[in-house]
């Protein structure tokens, strides 16, 4: 078992299985060191967090989908490498919250996502980010993570 999935299981963390596109698009790209991770939406076991922050979606709802998404990214990262010991850093995050256009919270949403990777890689799981409101996602999710991530 490597240390990333051992580390896991001690959180009590159960990745899901990789959600296949939607879309025209493949869920990972990898090139060279580099791995892309397309836009994961905040699809869990018990199924899809959706709703409009500011729009009735609380700020702990918002993280807790932040969360799930940054699960999402972080299975697809294992499909893609096999092993999680393979992360030399998390590079970027993304994130797109599905907000009402007065909502200024954004940033507490994707601390979410954002906590999850330090919490799963800690040093190596530091990144830069970007945070989003938009008007709308996929099958109204409340939010979507994309990632960059430097692999060995």
């Amino acid at each position: 078992m490597s240390s990333v999935a051992k580390h896991l299981a001690d959180l009590g963390i159960v990745l899901p299985v990789p959600v296949a596109p939607i879309a025209n698009y493949v869920p990972f790209v990898r090139t060279g060191h580099v791995l892309t991770i397309s836009g994961q939406i905040s699809l869990g076991a018990d199924g899809l967090m959706a709703g409009k922050l500011g729009g009735g979606v609380s700020i702990e709802d918002g993280q807790k989908a932040a969360r799930q998404c940054a699960l999402n990214v972080i299975a697809q990262i294992q499909a893609a490498v096999g092993n999680l010991d393979n992360v030399v850093r998390i590079v970027r995050l993304g994130g797109f919250i599905n907000c009402t256009p007065d909502f200024v919270d954004a940033p507490k949403v994707m601390n979410g996502a954002s906590d999850l990777m330090v919490e799963v890689f800690g040093d190596k799981g530091r990144h830069a980010r970007s945070t989003i409101g938009v008007a709308a996602l996929p099958a109204n999710a409340s939010v979507e993570v994309e990632a960059t991530v430097e692999i060995a």
